[in-house]
C-alpha cells in the first residue's frame, strides 16, 4: 500500500489497544480519528506526563495532528494538560493530584529522577553522594535539590528528605517502564525499600 506508514499504524494500533480499554476512550467518536485518540489515551495510561514533543514522536504523529487530537481530547474532558517550565505534560483527566503531576514531571527529568531514585534507595544520601552517583556536579545537585523543594518533594531542613516517599514510590513502581531501566530496577526491588511495622 503506497503512502501508509505500516509502522506509524502498528505504533497507533499497540496504544489504540489500551486506550480502547478507558472509561473514556468513547468520546473520541467513531471516525476514522478515534484510532489515533484512543492510541494518544492508551500512551498517556502507561506515560502520563508526557510532554507534548515526546508524545508526538512516539506515537509517530504530525504536529499537527498530535495538537488536533489532544485539543480535541482536552475540549472533551478525556486529557487535561498542565504547563511544567518550558514543557506542556499530558494526563488522563481527573487521575493525578497536584502533588503526583509535580512529582510525575520532575521523575521525567533525568537528573531530578536521578535524585529522587537514589533517595528512595537510600534515604541518608548526602548531596556529596548524590553528585558522586548521578555523575553531576554539586552545584548541579544544589539547584536541582532547590527546584524539587520549592515543588513539594524535597525538605532540606535536615539534610536531604523526601516528602511522602511512599506516594513517590508507588508512582516510579506504577509507571517504572516509561521512566526507564533505573526506575524499573528500583521498582523491581521495591518491596525491599518499604518496611512493614504492625
Amino acid at each position: 500500500m503506497d503512502g501508509v506508514d505500516e509502522s506509524k499504524r502498528a505504533t497507533l494500533k499497540r496504544f489504540a489497544a489500551i486506550g480502547a480499554a478507558s472509561p473514556l476512550a468513547r468520546l473520541a467518536g467513531d471516525s476514522g480519528e478515534s484510532d489515533a485518540r484512543d492510541a494518544i489515551l492508551g500512551y498517556l495510561s502507561t506515560t502520563p506526563g508526557a510532554h507534548f514533543s515526546k508524545l508526538r514522536d512516539d506515537l509517530r504523529l504530525g504536529t499537527g495532528e498530535a495538537q488536533h487530537h489532544l485539543r480535541r481530547l482536552e475540549d472533551e474532558g478525556a486529557v487535561e494538560s498542565y504547563k511544567d517550565g518550558d514543557y506542556r505534560r499530558y494526563f488522563p483527566s481527573g487521575e493525578f493530584s497536584a502533588f503526583e503531576r509535580r512529582a510525575v514531571g520532575y521523575l521525567r527529568r533525568d537528573t531530578a529522577r536521578g535524585m529522587l531514585l537514589a533517595l528512595l534507595r537510600d534515604p541518608d544520601a548526602t548531596g556529596k553522594e548524590l553528585a558522586e552517583r548521578l555523575d553531576v556536579s554539586r552545584p548541579t545537585v544544589s539547584k536541582y535539590a532547590g527546584q524539587l523543594e520549592a515543588a513539594g518533594l524535597l525538605s532540606r531542613e535536615d539534610g536531604y528528605a523526601l516528602v511522602a516517599p511512599e506516594r513517590l514510590l508507588t508512582l516510579v513502581v506504577r509507571y517504572a517502564e516509561s521512566f526507564g531501566p533505573e526506575a524499573a530496577a528500583l521498582a523491581d526491588g521495591a518491596a525491599e525499600l518499604v518496611s512493614y511495622d504492625p
